[in-house]
């Protein structure tokens, strides 16, 4: 007899002499005992919509469905065609992962933010330095024969596209007021409180 066997037996038998002090006679047991099981089975029973059912209106009333980040709106990408793909273009919304994809749509998309790009630079080397890294990637991939689609990217002059550099930071510039000049008065004022 196991060590398992032994302890439930033990508690078996605390069991009944609690019964027996209670005034519960073997037979009430054996009537108590049925309605358990008996309770059990109705339990187990219970189907699983209803279980989930009774767990929805309980969250209900503790509040847990309070607050909740859609709650009003319709659920976003409901209604549309299944795509395969749909957790990964997901996952790379969610983190704003950008570089991932074929080097022809990259590009394309390079392209596109390229003039915004070359316009945050300061100097006429910067500017070069990035048209000829772009011109050697485009190249670069037109020698890939990786699959995907093609690379329709074209390449850009760089003595041109500088040109056209210049002309519009020459129109900011014109397009900026002219600097307030400082008043002599704000000037003593400042140096008064040095002082």
């Amino acid at each position: 007899m196991g060590n398992s066997d032994f302890r439930r037996r033990l508690e078996r038998l605390a069991e009944l002499r609690s019964y027996r002090g209670a005034g519960i006679t073997p037979e009430e047991e054996a009537e108590l005992s049925a309605a358990e099981a008996a309770n059990r089975e109705k339990r187990r029973k219970t189907s699983e919509a209803a279980r989930a059912d009774y767990l929805v209106r309980e969250a209900m009333a503790q509040g847990k469905f309070d607050n909740l980040k859609y709650a009003g709106k319709p659920i976003p990408g409901l209604g549309e065609a299944y795509d395969p793909d749909w957790w990964v273009k997901g996952l790379l919304q969610r983190e704003d992962l950008s570089g991932l994809g074929p080097k022809a749509i990259l590009l394309r998309k390079e392209d596109a933010g390229l003039d915004a790009r070359l316009d945050a630079q300061y100097t006429e080397k910067q500017v070069r330095d990035m048209l000829e890294d772009f011109n050697a990637r485009v190249i670069d991939a037109r020698r890939q024969l990786q699959g995907g689609p093609p690379v329709v990217t074209k390449t850009r002059d760089v003595d041109a596209e500088l040109q056209r550099w210049r002309e519009r930071r020459d129109a900011r510039k014109a397009a900026e007021p002219p600097p307030a000049e400082p008043s002599k008065r704000g000037w003593r004022r400042f140096l008064r409180r040095r002082s």
